[in-house]
């Protein structure tokens, strides 16, 4: 069962990189497609993460995947209506989630007394901030994201997880991948900005 749920999350969130990689490469309306992709996938990944780390007993991570889940949902319905028609109500809510997210992730870390839990931190706060930047379509969002990458994979290192651990670092390539094209094509628009 934990292959099968590994493999099934696993699988749809490195797609969801993926997707987002390209997106970062592409403009207008191939850009859009993209990035709806990449939030419908990342959807459809949630439910196997949340029973893997339940199964496991590992319930700050299971509400930290939780609380991601309202910025996934706000993420796809902001790429398919654009941000600017992208519902103030499913911002917010995705906003408390994450807040609610971060906030049993320190009540469970509690005063910080194994390294693990330094990681457990980066895991949370780079998931939920991400989540959230990247449905705003800024930049910091794939950095937010590459600290949680990183941060989950040493806690994986630990774990029984090693098909989760190699999606992680495949993950890591496109959100890398992400954030260069990201940042080139805002140099480019400043470059071609005219001056008055």
């Amino acid at each position: 069962m934990d292959t099968f749920l590994q493999i099934w999350g696993g699988v749809f969130y490195l797609l969801n990189k993926f997707f987002f990689s390209r997106a970062e490469r592409t403009r207008g309306d191939l850009k859009r497609q993209w990035r709806i992709r990449a939030w419908a996938v990342y959807l459809v990944g949630l439910p196997a993460i949340l029973v893997f780390y339940g199964l496991q007993s590992n319930w700050m991570v299971v509400f930290v995947e939780a609380g991601g889940g309202p910025g996934m949902l706000f993420g796809l319905i902001a790429a398919r209506r654009g941000l600017d028609h992208a519902s103030k109500f499913w911002e917010r809510f995705a906003i408390g989630a994450a807040v609610v997210g971060i906030a049993v992730s320190l009540i469970h870390i509690g005063w910080f007394t194994r390294i693990t839990q330094v990681f457990e931190l980066g895991l949370a706060a780079g998931f939920l901030c991400g989540t959230i930047l990247v449905a705003k379509q800024k930049g910091i969002g794939y950095l937010f994201y590459m600290l949680m990458i990183g941060s989950n994979l040493f806690l994986l290192s630990h774990q029984d997880g090693m098909i989760l651990f190699g999606q992680q670092i495949l993950s890591m390539g496109f959100m890398i991948d992400a954030y260069f094209n990201f940042k080139r094509k805002q140099r480019t628009a400043l470059q071609e900005t005219p001056c008055l």
